[in-house]
């Protein structure tokens, strides 16, 4: 096994810069695979992080209708000519008549960790000259708490004053810049949809990281919003806290089926995006794979050059005794030898670009907002590039050297090799 080692390596060192060449180009596509892996798993880690700590794993609420349009049919002579009209929605509140005793039954369900209503509405707030509009959410501090890890987007931890003081409100931090407001104590004017309006002051500023939710999300004692809108005793959404995340969607079905509410899961409520990460895992693997194959073609040119060059030094190996798989090995190890330096250079590339990257203070603000680029530095990356970059290295050496184990010593010699 040494001697083929030994052959193997003289051959590579003969041709310096292809050999250089190649292993280069290995790296190169091991650290872009490394780096673009960490760079989009880490995004999409962070926001289905965010989605799931954010919106209940389960939502339930009152089904929505889809109304059918009408079809209005006009007659001329023996022609129909059909319109179709848009059927105003029937007038239905949405509420959730059970919710106490929805609550307290799911509440022994093992594998629920917590159950909170919300009151969910559209409001007016307006600070000054300023107006900008809401998503009005009615909590139980208390309840809220074990259905959600609302505390840990609550900049001052202040979550409680909205038991103490009705008067209270949070509101998103981007509302409040839009609104002007940078310190809490601010007075804002809320109106709702139904007209009524009431001063409150900002306690406290929810900052998530989702620009969407941000700029929109308020949240108020909920006895002060029912008594707003005027629904006093209701609430219109009840959401859940599941020990497994990924049990949502079964969980969210049995739920609908035993209440006869409409539930969601946050797989549901996010499949877009989902989808959509999907979509760009395939864009960056196929980037990458496109690399490695460029890498493989190179490897496959100087094993291929090699073997062309040193038909001479294969008929005397196979005139001493070489067998056909020896001479096999012996071209195969090649591959083997470019891919395992590729991959050492790739790796400590792609770790020197992860630490460079983690290094830089810049604000990242679109779908999520962060503080740099945020990455996912995990081991497998290194693990996955390991076996792509042997893959590839092998499968470019393979015919290269099958091609050589089938010289025939007599007929190289006959020729002047």
């Amino acid at each position: 096994m040494y001697h083929i080692l030994f052959l193997a390596l003289k051959f590579l060192v003969e041709r310096k810069r292809q050999t250089f060449v190649s292993i280069f180009g290995v790296g190169i596509g091991v650290a872009a695979f490394i780096v673009m892996a960490s760079l989009m798993n880490g995004f999409q880690k962070y926001f289905v992080e965010q989605a799931i700590d954010l919106n209940a794993h389960i939502t339930l609420k009152t089904k929505p209708e889809d109304i059918p349009d009408r079809i209005l049919k006009i007659y001329f002579g023996d022609k129909i000519i059909p319109v179709i009209l848009g059927s105003k929605p029937p007038e239905k509140k949405d509420k959730i008549t059970d919710y106490k005793f929805i609550i307290e039954k799911y509440s022994n369900n093992p594998d629920i960790l917590g159950v909170a209503p919300h009151l969910v509405s559209q409001g007016i707030l307006k600070y000054g000259t300023v107006e900008k509009s809401g998503s009005l959410i009615g909590i139980d501090p208390n309840l809220e708490r074990k259905a959600s890890v609302i505390d840990k987007f609550i900049e001052n931890k202040r979550l409680d004053v909205l038991l103490a003081d009705e008067n209270s409100i949070i509101i998103g931090k981007l509302l409040a810049k839009d609104l002007g407001i940078y310190e809490t104590g601010k007075k804002v004017i809320l109106t709702t949809p139904n007209g009524n309006t009431h001063l409150f002051k900002v306690v406290d500023f929810f900052n998530s990281g989702i620009t969407n939710l941000d700029q929109t999300r308020v949240y108020l004692n909920l006895r002060t919003l029912q008594t707003m809108l005027q629904r006093p005793n209701e609430v219109n959404e009840l959401i859940f806290k599941i020990k497994d995340v990924n049990k949502a969607e079964r969980l969210a079905r049995l739920i609908s089926q035993e209440t006869g509410y409409y539930t969601e899961s946050w797989q549901f409520a996010y499949k877009n995006f989902l989808q959509l990460f999907k979509i760009q895992n395939y864009i960056t693997y196929m980037i990458v794979f496109a690399i490695l194959i460029v890498s493989a073609f190179g490897i496959f040119n100087i094993i291929m050059m090699t073997v062309m060059e040193k038909k001479k030094d294969i008929a005397i190996l196979k005139t001493v005794g070489y067998e056909d798989d020896e001479i096999i090995k012996i071209f195969t190890f090649q591959g083997v030898i470019i891919g395992f330096f590729g991959y050492i250079i790739g790796a400590i590339l792609g770790y020197s670009i992860q630490e460079w990257l983690s290094s830089l203070k810049i604000d990242v603000e679109g779908l999520i907002r962060a503080k740099g680029f945020i990455l996912d530095r995990s081991i497998l990356y290194f693990v996955y590039g390991f076996v792509f970059s042997m893959f590839f290295s092998i499968l470019a050496s393979f015919y290269p050297s099958y091609k050589a184990s089938k010289l025939n010593p007599v007929d190289i010699f006959r020729s002047g090799g």
